[in-house]
């Protein structure tokens, strides 16, 4: 059936004797026509059913101008907008999301949360979480640093989705030398444009760290569900544990570094401070051929092969407890695929399932058999962490020629990757 109506207008569905009145929605499923009816149900028809599809009013198209203009007696802060649901608003024709178009449209959500600053955006790219690649990190990182290198800068802040928001403050950690001034990583876990929306809290919180003495890279957002402060987290000791609350992000095996309000900053643990005369420098080399796997009881190790066949230079495997696979004796022994792929001039590792607590291959001998086979057990490192930094040793072909170094390297701590004060 033929009709002048577009996704997001108001018609009229006409049954053979019911009449349902709503927003025209898309539907997934043909020959189904959706409609989202007042009460805020959605309801979906079969097309054969339809008599009629009545037009009743053209959804309104709203162009408000909002410009953003420079005050020279506030603080200039970067923002790097690269997408994620902090930048995005609900487009009620698509019955979703949309990116939005500039950044005066976040600005014009949230007038007051830039009040206090000024506003110099740039934004790389703009993609949901889960379709960035290192080479998404390294763009990031070359647009905080022209940044962090401006004078009139005073920090940066970068917005983005939350699914793989710690790996991108991984890779920041690593790939920006000589930080010297706050780079601050935020998020919302729901749209601009609602009215639970975490953006405004996160973004407040966020300039506060942002014009602080920090020199540190950090992910800020929501301490709580409640509406009443932010932890500002260490790039490289962070994790989403959460699928969908507001305080999604969570410190691992080390404290929050900071508690942030829109109106001041209160530091938990040292943190490095800002130095303006540092000048910030990219090292972002990374060997795509890295790869993160789990073990499972029962896993045959035969899937080593697989990334030795494709060419995979490193892998870190997630071990059980304090690090144990299936080793000698066994019937499904990893040790001997291990001496081989490490023979081959695979670099593996060995991170913790738990998240929670350090390796420590000393106590049984399963640890100990796996640590002399050539595994370079992380301590306390988190996987993700750990694949970034791993890509990224080996991305240095100078460090990678040498099994010794980088051994050295991927123990040595770079961004406070590791903490040796966690004993257990």
């Amino acid at each position: 059936m033929k009709t002048k109506a577009n996704f997001g207008d108001r018609v009229e569905v006409h049954r053979a004797k019911e009449v349902f009145e709503g927003i025209y929605l898309p539907s997934s499923e043909s020959g189904i026509f959706l409609l989202k009816l007042d009460n805020g149900y959605n309801i979906g028809f079969n097309m054969k059913e339809v008599l009629e599809i009545k037009l009743i009013e053209k959804r309104k198209q709203k162009k408000e101008h909002f410009e953003i203009v420079e005050d020279g007696t506030k603080p200039t802060i970067g923002l790097v907008m690269i997408g994620g649901t902090i930048s995005a608003k609900l487009n009620p024709g698509k019955w979703g999301v949309d990116w939005v178009d500039t950044p005066e449209e976040l600005f014009k959500v949230y007038p007051k949360v830039f009040e206090k600053v000024n506003v110099r955006v740039v934004s790389p790219f703009m993609k949901g979480s889960e379709n960035m690649d290192y080479k998404d990190w390294q763009k990031a990182t070359k647009a905080v640093s022209n940044l962090l290198n401006d004078k009139n800068i005073s920090g940066v802040i970068v917005t983005e989705g939350t699914d793989t928001l710690h790996f991108t403050s991984s890779a920041l950690s690593f790939f920006l030398k000589n930080v010297n001034k706050p780079v601050v990583l935020t998020y919302s876990q729901r749209s601009i444009d609602r009215a639970s929306s975490d953006a405004e809290l996160n973004l407040k919180c966020s300039i506060s760290v942002a014009t602080s003495d920090l020199a540190q890279v950090v992910i800020v957002g929501h301490s709580s569900s409640n509406d009443d402060f932010c932890y500002g987290l260490i790039g490289t000791k962070v994790r989403k544990l959460h699928s969908s609350r507001r305080d999604a992000f969570k410190p691992v095996n080390i404290s929050p570094l900071l508690k942030a309000y829109p109106d001041k900053v209160e530091f938990l643990l040292p943190h490095a401070k800002r130095n303006n005369k540092k000048k910030v420098l990219v090292d972002s080399p990374f060997e795509e051929k890295v790869g993160l796997i789990k073990f499972y009881p029962g896993q045959n190790p035969d899937i080593i092969d697989y990334y030795l066949e494709k060419g995979y230079k490193g892998l870190v495997i997630e071990f059980l407890g304090i690090g144990n696979i299936a080793v000698s004796g066994s019937r499904l022994s990893w040790v001997k695929k291990i001496k081989e792929a490490i023979a081959k001039g695979m670099t593996i590792c060995a991170s913790a399932q738990t998240i929670f607590g350090r390796l420590n291959p000393l106590v049984y001998v399963t640890g100990r058999e796996l640590s002399d086979s050539g595994v370079i057990f992380l301590e306390d490192m988190l996987s993700e962490t750990a694949f970034v930094k791993l890509g990224w040793v080996l991305g240095h072909s100078e460090w990678a020629k040498d099994k010794d170094l980088i051994k050295e390297k991927m123990l040595f701590n770079f961004s406070h990757e590791l903490n040796n004060r966690l004993l257990e």
